[in-house]
C-alpha cells in the first residue's frame, strides 16, 4: 500500500477514493479519526488515500487528471464563470 493523495479534508479524500474506485482501483481513505481529534481547528492534511502498490501508477494518472480538471474549474471561475 502506498499513499497516492493527501487531501485537504476527509470529504476530498472520499471524492478521490470514489473516482479511483469508479475506475477499477481499490482505494482506502485514512485519517478519519485524526481529523476528528482536532475538532474545529482547520484541517491539517490528515486525510489521505492509499492504493495497492500495483495500482500506484494508474492511480497517479487519474489523480493528475482530477487535479488538472479542478485547476481548470478554478480558472473558469476566476474569469467570471458562465
Amino acid at each position: 500500500m502506498q499513499i497516492v493523495y493527501r487531501a485537504a479534508d476527509i470529504l476530498e479524500a472520499h471524492i478521490v477514493s470514489g473516482m479511483l474506485t469508479a475506475n477499477g482501483i481499490e482505494a482506502y481513505v485514512a485519517g478519519h479519526y485524526l481529523q476528528g481529534a482536532v475538532g474545529d481547528l482547520p484541517p491539517l492534511g490528515f486525510a489521505h488515500v492509499s492504493v495497492a502498490d500495483d495500482d500506484v501508477e494508474a492511480a497517479m494518472a487519474l489523480i493528475r487528471e482530477y487535479e488538472s480538471g479542478a485547476n481548470q474549474a478554478d480558472e473558469h471561475a476566476a474569469d467570471g464563470g458562465g
